[in-house]
């Protein structure tokens, strides 16, 4: 079986593991697995690491099999709506989306 495991430490960093075994492993054997591959995801063990298999959140009794991609994912500091939101307040109605290119003498949002 080959399973990949994928962990992102910090922001714009992602370290792919990829694990050769007889047996189908859980979730925490294989988090065993990277604690031992990886020093960073061992040394922030404390903190609350998302669990997901391709995108979909799991257990740590889920199961894995052949081909799977487990994901260890930080647990995110600003809610996305809201960091949309504020960037979208400091460019400026004018300046964003829709508003951005529009031909002189045209209706707003066309």
């Amino acid at each position: 079986m080959r399973i990949e495991i994928a962990v992102s430490v910090a922001p714009r960093q992602l370290d792919v593991f990829e694990w050769v075994i007889n047996e189908a492993p859980t979730v925490d054997q294989a988090l065993f697995f990277l604690s031992t591959q990886s020093n960073l995801y061992a040394s922030q063990s404390d903190q609350d690491w998302q669990i997901a298999v391709w995108a979909k959140p799991v257990e740590h009794t889920y199961v894995l099999k052949d081909g799977d991609r487990l994901e260890v994912l930080r647990p995110l500091r600003v809610d996305p709506k809201v960091a949309r939101r504020e960037r979208f307040q400091k460019q400026g109605a004018k300046t964003a989306g829709l508003f951005a290119k529009r031909r002189a003498g045209a209706k707003p949002g066309y």
